[in-house]
């Protein structure tokens, strides 16, 4: 089979176009033909070797990945050859305390696809049974790939790390981003008044679009003195933050009294320093959220189903173009998601 692998780290890294044996599945495995699978700055860390984990080259990188079921190892009884299938990508044991009751973006034995097993930039992918969740009627591939990772990011954030009421105010930072594309959407979903951000006018106008009330220009300045204002001074009661460094301290500047934070990145800088006199006084309060939990993902694809919930796609690469893609995303331009189709475009029902 044909699969992109990462050979060595670096701002751009090096890739081969490369010929592998066809996958085997192991016990509790199944053998993917990956359709389609989404770009994320998960990626672009494994590319720089910038995660504060254990990387083994060569790597084939990859996990927000939507497909076929090919073969299914013999005590596999749940999946059939044929059947059009999410895969979860913060890959969980299934057996610690955490994932017994529900929370397997805590497991204690997690495994990141893509990173630290080989992921989806290939035509075919071996992943633990347990890690598929079947594609409801609708949900095509791309739009799969398009939310699987970063869309169920934003389904977490908003409906297990923190709840939205209607009528709050609430700020997505990078609305053109995947997470903040799809935060946008369900905090509208959920009755909030949504403030975004956006650093070039195409990204501010995609936000708009896609239910920000008000889109702020990210280079200014002066941004968080305008949440203040739009707010009538009060402050917004949620912010979605995925950026890190001053980014989230800014993010305080905007919270109200009883306002959450909830972060779940650290691209601009993963050591803060903050004053704690205003954050306990206002009672606020500042949550991580990690990954997702399976009903997040199911949640993510119903939501895609009933029309609640809709990729944005920026562009498409084939295999062989990878690293241009990967160029795009490091470019920051992108509005939305950046796929990649190893055997190019199909439907579900094709």
């Amino acid at each position: 089979m044909k699969t992109i692998q990462l050979v060595a780290h670096g701002a751009p890294g090096t890739f081969e176009l490369r010929d592998l044996p066809e996958p085997q599945p192991g016990p509790d495995e199944v053998v993917v033909q990956v359709r389609a699978c989404g770009l994320n700055r998960l990626d672009l860390w494994l590319e720089e070797a910038s995660l504060p984990i254990p990387l083994h080259l060569p790597r084939t990188p990859g996990g927000e990945i939507a497909g076929w079921v090919l073969e299914a190892a013999t005590n596999v009884s749940s999946w059939k050859p044929g059947d059009a299938v999410a895969v979860q990508s913060n890959i969980f044991c299934g057996e610690c305390d955490y994932c017994q009751r529900g929370d397997e973006s805590l497991c204690l034995r997690s495994e990141i696809l893509g990173v630290q097993r080989d992921g989806g930039f290939a035509e075919k992918v071996i992943v633990p049974a347990r890690a598929l969740v079947r594609l409801p009627s609708g949900v095509d591939f791309d739009t799969s790939a398009a939310l699987t990772l970063a869309g169920s990011t934003a389904m977490h954030m908003l409906t297990n790390r923190a709840q939205v009421r209607r009528d709050d105010w609430v700020l997505v930072m990078g609305g053109a981003s995947g997470v903040g594309s799809a935060a946008i959407q369900i905090a509208r979903q959920l009755g909030a008044r949504i403030i975004s951000t956006g650093s070039t006018e195409a990204k501010r106008s995609l936000a708009q679009r896609l239910g920000a009330e008000f889109v702020l220009d990210s280079n200014d300045v002066n941004w968080p003195a305008e949440v203040r204002k739009l707010t009538n001074r009060r402050g917004v009661d949620l912010v979605i933050e995925h950026v890190g460094g001053e980014v989230l301290l800014k993010c305080f500047e905007c919270l109200a009294r009883g306002g959450t934070i909830v972060t779940c990145g650290a691209t601009a800088g993963r050591e803060v320093q903050f004053n704690l006199w205003p954050f306990f006084v206002k009672q606020q309060r500042l949550i991580g959220s990690y990954g997702r939990n399976r009903t997040d993902l199911q949640a993510t694809l119903e939501w895609a189903a009933a029309g609640k919930l809709k990729p944005v796609i920026d562009s498409i690469f084939p295999l062989d173009q990878v690293p241009a893609a990967f160029a795009k995303l490091r470019s920051r331009h992108v509005l939305g998601k950046v796929l990649i189709e190893p055997f190019g475009p199909v439907s579900v029902s094709d």
